[in-house]
């Protein structure tokens, strides 16, 4: 016969009971303690896993480089002005970024949205958007402005030589020719006066005379308009209001103004130009010829200080001895001395009626004025053999 087991005592009865009552078990409180630790885990690794997935997507499709293999060089240009977001969108359509949205607020982020310079840059598409903002941010090593200088007395070949020996314009015969018509630039109204005077067709130039003798600072890059509009906007600046009041007076246009400054400038130094400009002046007041070597100059394109009969006698508007008055525009870019010496001469001499000059020693720049034709002819007679001795010294 089996034997009957030993039934529960009352105190397991009653721990039984209770844990029901309570509804756990005496471990239920590990669990409790676990369980959300356990899920926390879980969400992070599962968020973690989502993020990850997420930035690798990112990475292929909008940041990574387009290609890590390819080194190959590619030239791309920043234009002077050019925003960021076309900056990025050319690069994007370059094939140098996968996105150029991607590509400006990494920029910006990176604090370097701003500092992005002009300038040409050889990328690849290996590069990563760090390496390229990094590398845009700092220049292309060249730099951004350079100094041009126009000199008072030259011409427009003058300018367009010395700046085609520099480099600041690649194409001199454009240069030339915008400068010939002058048509680009009419909303200079001083040019638009030009254009609309009888003689502009006798002009080597319509812009002769007007760009005005200065140092300048450019930008590099800076295209043949911009330059040009840049001398001629100096022009307008060292003609102010008080001299066209004056020239006013005079009974003068600007351009007259300028054409006689041309003469001065290319007949003396400084210290005479009032003196010059009284002669000038005088003669045009006695309708005589004004018998300006340079203007003869000029028009054959000379360098010689003693002109021949041949040359005297040349078929042309700027023969100042043919033809009485000023010639058809100025033959140089005149100094703003020369320009107050036109509107201002020299009263003494004015007054004194000084109708003549001529050069003295070649080497000294310095002048004989004389009233009187005798007086005059005088003095050319006494200094022509020294003039003659110094074009054979060069060669002329």
């Amino acid at each position: 016969m089996a034997r009957r087991k030993n039934p529960p005592r009352d105190y397991d009865y009653q721990m039984l009971h209770e844990e029901r009552s309570y509804g756990f078990f005496w471990y239920d409180w590990i669990w409790r303690v676990l369980r959300p630790v356990l899920i926390l885990t879980c969400s992070v690794l599962l968020v973690g896993g989502l993020v990850g997935a997420a930035w690798g997507w990112a990475q292929d499709n909008f940041v990574a480089p387009i290609d890590a293999n390819d080194t190959t060089p590619q030239l791309f240009e920043i234009s002077r002005g050019s925003s960021l977001t076309r900056v990025a969108n050319e690069l994007e359509a370059a094939n140098l970024v996968r996105n150029g949205t991607v590509f400006k607020y990494v920029a910006d982020f990176m604090g370097m949205g701003q500092k992005i310079q002009p300038g040409e840059y050889t990328l690849t598409r290996a590069m990563s958007l760090h390496e390229m903002i990094a590398m845009l941010s700092e220049g292309d090593g060249k730099p951004l402005t350079a100094r041009i200088t126009v000199i008072p007395g030259w011409t427009i070949e003058d300018i367009a030589t010395r700046f085609a020996a520099d480099g600041v314009i690649k194409d001199k015969d454009d240069f030339l020719q915008r400068c010939k018509s002058g048509a680009l630039y009419t909303d200079f109204l001083f040019v638009a006066d030009v254009l609309g005077t009888p003689t502009v067709n006798q002009r080597r130039f319509v812009l002769e005379g007007y760009l005005s003798p200065n140092t300048y600072e450019i930008f590099t890059n800076a295209t043949i308009d911009e330059i040009i509009r840049k001398l001629l906007a100096q022009t307008d600046a060292a003609f102010p209001i008080s001299y066209q009041d004056r020239a006013e007076e005079l009974g003068m246009s600007m351009d007259q103004v300028l054409t006689l400054a041309s003469l001065i400038e290319k007949e003396a130094k400084k210290t005479d130009f009032a003196r010059v400009s009284a002669v000038f002046h005088n003669r045009l007041k006695d309708n005589m010829a004004l018998g300006a070597d340079v203007t003869i100059k000029y028009a054959l394109g000379s360098n010689r200080m003693a002109l021949t009969e041949g040359e005297i006698s040349v078929s042309s508007a700027f023969n100042t001895y043919q033809h009485r008055g000023l010639p058809p525009g100025p033959i140089c870019s005149p100094s703003g001395d020369a320009i107050l010496a036109a509107l201002y001469p020299d009263e003494q001499f004015i007054a004194q009626k000084y109708l003549y000059f001529c050069s003295t020693e070649p080497d000294s720049g310095g002048l004989a004025f004389a009233r009187t034709l005798r007086e005059h002819e005088a003095n050319v007679a006494q200094y022509r053999p020294l003039w003659i001795a110094y074009d054979e010294s060069r060669g002329l």
